[in-house]
């Protein structure tokens, strides 16, 4: 039986067992952005999915589908296309809507027809998800631009480790690149790494990423090789936790830095003002000159000297004089000399004050409309776009250390004025115009982040880029936002952008993890692999109790171990024929997909 409105969906008040499934469903609400990654995460896991939003984006709708998950044309705001869905039967609720006021509706619904069901939601505004924390629970409100964002800033600082918390002890992963063998060393990830535990093997000849290798696993000159340790093991085997370098200098010559800043008066308004200022000190000059030599000092006592000279010249342009120097008396040539000086004076004096202050007050607003160059910067970081995940970006780049300029096209942002508290520079510009390159100093530039939320316009804002980078597009990160997956591998495979990243595939591990029990730590990238590190805390009489690591996926890695039967150490690394016990708390790393399966793992009844 089928439910109005619903594709192949089982009727709610069907409580036959397994009519939803033996573990429950998790209802995802709105497939936009963030959603249809959450639910291809959740099927291809085998998660049983139902989808509601009576508002899809139909080409959305085909793609879920095509993949047979179940589609609720119903809203959840009122209440019935959660009802139509299960509720009752549901494991877990994620709300990911676009209109944060339906997402905090919807929980409030979720939460009162269901208080014991996971409710995970995803809200952009830090002090309404604090709000709503603290009636639902800690680690329950996500946010997909801060969720994403650390791995954009990663890109951009050309990092080579990535930083880990478990269980309060610190943990890296570097990307390392082998070297020659070393006498007596043989050709394997044990020889040159010893007991670290090797993440990922990016081969040199531009093969498949090996994830979570072995340690015998075979390694060439050449290869790029992650390897996982605290800072004490890493030390230990002469492994810096290093920022990455800069591509770019800290610092401008200061001849090419007053080039610069010239060149910029030049296209502002302040031509004018240059001209008129020039001609008023040529007068100043030449009419300090004639009384120099012309004006004769009352009793004939000789001419003024020139510091007396440069002051009767002063004082007359400025009309403020004459209590001490005059014309009476003086030649009749030099009498008409003093009106024009007078009148000359007068002239250029009000001219260059009201050009002047027209000056200040258009930089002030081409400040504040963001229509400036910013020519004295160098080894920055351009930002183009500042939205929800531009805006933290740019907080964390400013966070490092980095200099940030921003360039965002709409003068309405409602993230200005926290760029501005940051005293980050923002341009008011078409970020695809090479002028607005050279106003940014991309040729100065340490990498490029492309955020804005249209896949096309970030495509075309990359090959903007691409070209006025020239020579340098090989050694300048550039990192891009595509949303879409075949765009993102079309740009790699044609175009040959090396980080092409989705901040919704980035973000939907979180929102899955967060659903099925799993608590994400983080997440990285090595290469074009994006890795998770989660903890998970062994079910008594579950999946893996009693199971030994070298039982898992070969794919899949257990950093550490925590025994529930132990003093609360942590155990690390485990050895191969370690086995979990009910109650602990383990730390593991791998791709996504394969920690959702051992989570459905530990899930099942340890008899399946």
């Amino acid at each position: 039986m089928t439910v109005p409105g619903a594709i192949g969906l089982p009727d709610p008040t069907d409580t036959r067992p397994g009519a939803w499934g033996d573990a429950g469903h998790v209802i995802v609400c709105g497939l936009r952005g963030v959603g249809l990654r959450t639910v291809e995460q959740l099927h291809q896991s085998g998660v049983p999915v139902v989808v509601v939003d009576d508002h899809p984006d139909l080409r959305l709708a085909r793609i879920i589908e095509g993949w047979g998950v179940t589609h609720v044309h119903r809203s959840a705001q009122l209440g019935d296309g959660l009802v139509e869905a299960g509720i009752d039967q549901a494991s877990a609720v994620i709300c990911v809507e676009t209109n944060e006021l339906a997402t905090l509706e919807i929980a409030m619904r979720v939460r009162e027809a269901r208080p014991d069901v996971r409710l995970v939601v995803q809200l952009a505004n830090p002090s309404v998800g604090r709000a709503l924390e603290r009636v639902l629970g800690a680690g329950t409100v996500l946010d997909v631009a801060a969720l994403a964002a650390p791995s954009f800033v990663e890109v951009c600082l050309s990092q080579p480790s990535h930083l880990l918390e478990l269980g309060g002890e610190q943990f890296a992963v570097v990307e390392v690149e082998v070297g020659d063998d070393a006498e007596g060393v043989n050709h394997t990830l044990r020889g040159h790494f010893g007991n670290l535990a090797p993440v990922a093997v990016v081969p040199a000849d531009g093969g498949d990423v090996v994830c979570c290798p072995g340690r015998d696993h075979p390694v060439e000159r050449g290869d790029r090789v992650a390897v996982l340790g605290t800072p004490g093991e890493l030390d230990r085997a002469g492994i810096e936790l290093g920022r990455g370098p800069r591509t770019a200098g800290a610092s401008i010559p200061v001849l090419k830095r007053a080039r610069r800043r010239l060149a910029a008066l030049r296209d502002s308004n302040a031509r004018a003002l240059a001209l008129v200022a020039a001609a008023l000190l040529v007068l100043l000059v030449v009419a300090t000159a004639v009384i120099r030599l012309g004006y004769v000092q009352a009793g004939g006592h000789g001419h003024p000297d020139l510091l007396a000279s440069t002051y009767f010249t002063v004082e007359t342009v400025a009309t403020v004089g004459y209590g001490d120097y005059n014309f009476s008396g003086q030649p009749a040539w030099l009498e008409v000399f003093g009106i024009l000086l007078i009148v000359l004076g007068v002239l250029l004096v009000s001219t260059v004050f009201a050009l002047f202050t027209n000056f200040l007050v258009s930089r002030r607003i081409d400040q504040s409309l963001g229509r400036r160059r910013v020519p004295g910067m160098s080894g920055h970081v351009v930002v183009v776009g500042l939205g929800s995940v531009g805006i933290r970006v740019v907080e964390g780049l400013v966070a490092q250390g980095r200099g940030v300029v921003v360039i965002e096209r709409d003068a309405q942002n409602r993230y200005l004025d926290r760029a501005r508290a940051l005293q980050v520079p923002v341009v008011i510009a078409d970020a695809t115009q090479r002028q607005t390159h050279a106003s940014v100093n991309l040729d100065e530039a340490a990498a490029v982040a492309i955020l804005t939320s249209a896949d096309l316009t970030n495509i075309e804002t990359g090959l903007a880029v691409r070209e006025s980078l020239g020579d340098r597009w090989d050694v300048v990160p550039v990192v891009l936002r595509v949303f879409d997956r075949d765009l993102a591998r079309m740009m790699e495979r044609n175009f040959g952008f090396r980080h092409v990243r989705s901040t919704s595939a980035l973000a939907a591990p979180w929102f899955v993890g967060a659903a099925l029990g799993l608590d994400v730590l983080g997440t990285f990238f090595v290469d074009q692999q994006p890795f998770l590190v989660g903890r998970l805390d062994i079910a008594s009489g579950g999946g893996l109790q009693g199971l030994s690591m070298q039982d898992l996926s070969a794919r899949t890695r257990v950093v550490a171990l925590r025994r529930a039967s132990g003093d609360g150490a942590l155990e690390h690394p485990p050895r191969r024929g370690t086995r979990f016990e009910g109650g602990d708390s383990a730390y593991l790393l791998g791709p996504y997909d394969e920690l959702l399966d051992v989570l459905r793992r530990d899930q099942r009844d340890g008899g399946d």
